[in-house]
């Protein structure tokens, strides 16, 4: 089996970067079977989209901190543990943001597409489902729209729902809600686009990010789930995805 290892810059990552390819060898991304991530979740999300080009099979281990995407780090066995996995299809969220210069900006992200006010002043954002005013205006710090392996990440800080790796469902989840006081968001299909409309935009700055995409001075942006890219990431069995996200249901 051949791989292609990629690391985070962090000293442990690359003390295990050069081990681990002494053992197994280096492969080119587009000449490899399986790609092995080692780092945290950040570096996993830079794989996952380096590997849209490629549509390889994604295993990562460990190097971090947290790492929910990833497995524990050992370098032993390792082909028959990427042969032993489960895989998790994940698709991203496709985000197109107009800045206040009228520019546009394009990006993936698989874990969530964030709205955030830049400045000491309130956010005051239109949402709208398919082309439908939904809320005529959110009054927050920012807005989250997550896929189901981003719900346990920023969005849960945030006070958001978990969801199933496998439902066909995306969480809106509003930051420091003021108006309306009581709104605690929305579970919508993975089939909706969603746009937030800036309000105010040169007084009420406000950025986007896609993942650890940032773009600043935004005025508008939608997000629709892509139907034409997907990865596949492979867990040991005895902590599949969808066994972390329903354990995480169960943490303090």
């Amino acid at each position: 089996m051949k791989f292609h290892f990629t690391a985070s810059s962090h000293e442990q990552a690359q003390q295990r970067y050069a081990e681990i390819t002494k053992r197994y060898g280096q492969h080119e991304m587009a000449d490899c079977d399986v790609i092995i991530v080692l780092g945290g979740d950040g570096q996993m999300l830079t794989a996952l989209r380096q590997n849209l080009a490629f549509g390889r099979d994604i295993f990562g281990m460990n190097c971090g901190r947290v790492g929910f995407l990833m497995n524990e780090y050992d370098e032993n066995n390792l082909v028959e543990r990427v042969e032993q996995a489960t895989k998790a299809r994940m698709r991203p969220l496709e985000m197109t943001a107009v800045d206040i210069t009228g520019n546009t900006h394009e990006a993936l992200a698989f874990n969530e597409v964030s709205l955030l006010r830049q400045t000491h002043a309130a956010a005051h954002i239109e949402i709208a489902v398919n082309g439908q005013i939904e809320m005529e205006e959110l009054i927050c710090d920012g807005v989250i729209l997550a896929t189901p392996q981003g719900s346990t990440a920023y969005n849960l800080s945030a006070h958001g729902p978990i969801l199933p790796i496998r439902s066909k469902m995306l969480a809106l989840t509003p930051i420091s809600a003021f108006r309306p006081r009581r709104w605690r968001g929305a579970l919508l299909p993975d089939n909706v686009k969603v746009s937030f409309k800036v309000k105010s935009p040169d007084f009420r700055s406000q950025s986007i990010s896609a993942d650890n995409i940032e773009y600043r001075d935004i005025v508008s942006a939608t997000i629709k789930q892509s139907r034409k890219h997907d990865v596949r990431v492979l867990h040991d069995p005895h902590n599949s995805m969808s066994h972390r996200i329903i354990k995480e249901q169960f943490s303090a």
